[in-house]
Formats: C-alpha cells, structure tokens, sequence
C-alpha cells in the first residue's frame, strides 16, 4: 500500500534533513564553517590530491641496510654468548649475508653450535605449520661456524621493516597536521605516500626520508680526532662529523649511552638565556636511570648526541643529569627544531628509504580538474533532469526531486565520514545521478503496465512500486558488491571511485524507492487521481 506509518514518515524526512544540513558546510568557507555550534555538522569535503594538489612520493625501503644491521646485531650477539659461555675464539667477522667465526679448541665446536642455536628464531607460527628458521648454523670438524641468514628470514625481516616504516611515516606526517594522507604500501619493499594540500614538498621528503636514529655516546679522549683521522681510530671507536660547515671530526665511542628509543616525549622550544630554537626531549624511567648513571660516573668528560652518524652537538657534562630530560641544542632555525622534534617523537626509521619517484600536482591543476567535474556533472545532471520530464511528466519531476536529495546525501555521508573525494570519486557521483534515475525508470515503465493492463491508478503505482523492488535491490546489490570488491582490492583513485560508488548505492535504494514513493503517496492522498499521469 501507498500508506506509510507517520513514523517511517517521520524518519524518512529525518534522514533527508541530515543529509541536506551536513551538505551546506562545503557551500560556505572552512573558517565560517568552524564557527557554526558544535551540534551543527561542519566538516567539509575532503579532496584528494588530484583535485586540490599536493606531494607524491614512491620510496623503497634499503633493503641491504636491514640485512647489514641483522648481521651486525648477529655478530655482536655472537661474541657475547662465546664470551659468557668461555669459549675461545678468533676471526669473527660479519660478511654479505653471514658471520663466521673459528673456536680455538675443535672439541668445543658442539658446546658453541648449542650455544649459537639461540641465535635462530623460528620463521612463520604454529599455524602455518612452518618450521623454518631465519638462521643456518653449520660447522667443519676444523672448528669453523658460519651462521647464514636465511632466504626467508630475510623476506621477513624487509616485510617488518617496511610495516614498521609506514607506521612511523604515518606519525611524522599526521604531525605536520595534514588531511587525509594516504600511506600505502606497494610490492615486497615500496611504500607510496601521497599528502593532498601540502605546500611543501621539499620539507615532506625531508621528512620522511631521514632515518632520525639518535644516540648518546660519549666521545672518545684517548686520542685527538685529528690523529685517529691521520692514522688508525681504537677499535671500540669511529670517527664522525659534525653538523657545521665545514663539518668538525669527532672520535665517538661505539657503546650506546642511551638510544633515542628510550624517548618518550621531544618538544621544540627556546633557550632562556640565548633565546635560540632548541629541542627538550625527556627518557622514560630506564632511559632516564641509565642516562643518570652515565652523568654521574662521567662528570668533566664530554659526550655526544648523534643524529643518523652526525654529532648535533658535544656538550661536557657539568654536573650529574637526574631527571630523565635534557635539551638539544644545534644553531637551529625554528621550523629545524619543530622538524627534529617530530621525528623524535614519531620514532627512527628500522632502514633508510630511498625516494624512487616524487611527482607534484599544483593546486592549479587540482583546480582545473574540479572544474572539469563540476561541469560534467552538471551537464549530466541537466540532462537526466530534462529526459525524465520530456518521457514522464509530472512523476519526472518527482524522480528529480529525489535524485538531488539523492546527491545532497552522497555528499553530506562523505563529508561526516571524512572519506576523500577524489576525480574518479566526482566520476562515482556522476555515475549514481545515473542509476538513481535508473530505479525510477523501472518503477514507472512498471506502472504504466499495470496501468494498460486495466488496474486502477492506486493499485497501478502500488503494483509499479512492490514488484520493480525486487528488480532494483539485484541491480544494486550487485554493483554495490563490485564497489566493495574495488575498495579492498584497489588504491588511491580507485578507492576513491568505489567510496563514492558505494554511498551512492545506499541513498539510491533510499531515494528512489523511499523518498520518491513517499512524495507520490503525498501526491495521490492530496489530488485523489483517476489515471497515473505518466
């Protein structure tokens, strides 16, 4: 029946409200929008990078770098198990992909082989059934261990390195306070990062390719840098430069101190006495006791914070540091400060990334493509508009009525839901002014059957309505499946399509079925027609 219940009433012109009210905010300027009561919708419509510009960078992750640190870790572990376990050794070195090392008594071999097993960590989980292990441990009667890392241990560890890097992207860029950025990863080692509205693309791969790994290591008094430069530094020891130009040596030490993991917190700010940009950071509790430890033993000896094998700075420790913080200080500029304080909050990077490709789209050109999709949507709408009034008349003008409250509603859900509306998004909404219409089209060759089969007016758009339903929910669901299909499977501007797409669905079935079969009942309740003017 025609008939609805005041409540569905009620409900169906609620939804509609909705959908209008949180469509008016992308009519009017972001600021006038904000000042709106906090119970009026004013979040606008977010536009992708190809309609209001922005950065694009592919980087990849430095695949040798995870492998050389994986063997530089093993190596270290592996002279420190021998030595607590007592066995004499020679020759350990790191190589490509492996570390060897020779046990001076042959009749230990077995005792180290069982000690260097802890080494290898199992691959994969119970689950999966795997029982690979990401180290080959093999040893000659001669006494000489090789300890190779595997082909899968590998994968995984470059597969962790790049989850971990798009996570720590992630941090760093939400800090510089952009909208929507899209962070996605691509085959075994890329990741693509695209951030719409951002003016400064040199300051994003900045950014975002540092590795911002900080230490604190003391600096080496046995001899001058100078010398270890001329001759050969201690073994425990490397020579570093410093920020300046011309960069300074350093003699650093190898041991950490304390590592910037120990972080927890890195503001920028301003020193009291010189009034120069500085970066306060502050350890948690263990950092903090270690970091406490080391200035109390070392009080007169100078120590150095590196920043990526660059000495920011090598103050001389004055007095005993015990509250877990400290500042860092570095002639910097202010936008320098704030910069190296989000990449100490944000954490350093398991491996550098190198930038594979950078392309960016001018707000210009964003512009002239929101423009295009403004008049192919309006010329699509005005179309759809006029046909149905030629072929339908009165009803025509009904289906229109829904299809731009149809419209308000795809653009106010995908404002509310913050989702980005990109030009294959625009496209999307084209496409469901199309379908929209579509439903109504079934709905009306349906009454005009009904209508030439002899039926009444009432009973022909009743009819029209209850059996073109079963026909539009097939046709809908099904490409609403396809939409979901492209969301999970596709990226970037696919995305974008299969958002719009999919919203558009929704109001589709809700507008043409409902909001339109509510204004027809209006219609035959007020004129009480004898013929369905169609």
């Amino acid at each position: 029946m025609l008939h609805f219940a005041r409540w569905t009433v009620i409900l169906i012109i609620a939804i509609c409200a909705a959908g209008i009210l949180a469509t008016v905010p992308n009519f009017v300027s972001k600021q006038e929008a904000e000042s709106w009561p906090s119970w009026i919708p004013h979040r606008q419509l977010v536009l992708g990078l190809d309609l209001q510009g922005g950065s694009h960078i592919l980087m990849a992750v430095d695949t040798e770098a995870v492998i050389k640190e994986r063997v530089d870790t093993l190596r270290d572990d592996a002279r420190q198990i021998l030595r607590d376990k007592r066995i004499g050794y020679t020759g350990l070195a790191a190589h490509d992909h492996s570390v060897s090392v020779r046990i001076r008594d042959v009749a230990q071999t077995d005792e180290a082989v069982k000690a260097l097993r802890e080494l290898s960590q199992p691959i994969g989980s119970i689950l999966t059934g795997s029982t690979a292990r990401d180290v080959a441990i093999q040893a000659t009667p001669e006494g000489q261990i090789t300890l190779d890392l595997s082909e899968e241990g590998i994968n995984q560890r470059v597969s962790s390195a790049v989850e971990q890097s798009i996570e720590i992207v992630r941090r760093r860029i939400d800090e510089l306070g952009t909208t929507e950025p899209s962070i996605q990863r691509q085959g075994a080692d890329r990741i693509l990062v695209q951030v719409p509205g951002l003016d400064d693309p040199a300051r994003l791969k900045a950014l975002i390719g540092q590795t911002a790994k900080l230490t604190f290591r003391f600096v080496d008094m046995s001899m001058p840098a100078t010398e270890a430069l001329n001759g050969r530094p201690p073994p425990e020891s490397e020579l570093l430069y410093s920020q300046d130009d011309p960069p300074a040596p350093y003699l650093i030490e190898k041991r950490v101190m304390v590592s910037g993991e120990d972080l927890v917190d890195a503001q920028p700010g301003f020193d009291q006495r010189t009034n120069e940009p500085i970066v306060t950071f502050r350890f948690n509790s263990s950092g903090a006791r270690r970091f406490a430890a080391a200035t109390q033993q070392n009080v007169g000896r100078p120590f150095a914070i590196v920043l990526d094998n660059e000495v920011i700075s090598a103050p001389v420790i004055r007095e005993p540091i015990l509250g877990g913080s400290g500042q860092i200080s570095g002639d910097f500029t202010v936008e320098e400060a704030n910069d190296l304080s989000i990449l100490l909050r944000a954490g350093a990077l398991p491996a550098p990334l190198t930038i594979l490709e950078e392309r960016t789209v001018g707000p210009g050109l964003g512009a002239d493509s929101v423009e295009a999709g403004k008049i192919a949507a309006v010329i699509g709408t005005v179309a759809v508009v006029i046909f149905m009034i030629v072929v339908y008349g009165l009803f025509g003008v009904f289906a229109n009525i829904a299809l731009f409250i149809n419209i308000a509603l795809v653009i106010g859900v995908l404002s509310v839901l913050g989702a980005t509306l990109t030009l294959p998004g625009i496209a999307g909404i084209v496409l469901t002014v199309g379908m929209a219409v579509d439903a109504n089209v079934l709905i009306y060759e349906r009454i005009r059957e009904e209508q030439k089969a002899g039926k009444s007016a009432i009973a022909s758009i009743d009819s029209g309505y209850r059996r073109a339903l079963s026909t539009i929910m097939d046709a809908n669901i099904t490409t609403l499946i396809a939409a979901v299909i492209l969301f999970y499977l596709g990226s970037g501007p696919i995305r974008g399509f299969a958002i719009t797409l999919a919203i558009g669905i929704v109001t589709t079935l809700f507008t043409a079925y409902l909001v339109n079969r509510l204004i027809v009942a209006e219609w035959v309740r007020l004129r009480r027609p004898s013929a369905v003017p169609i």
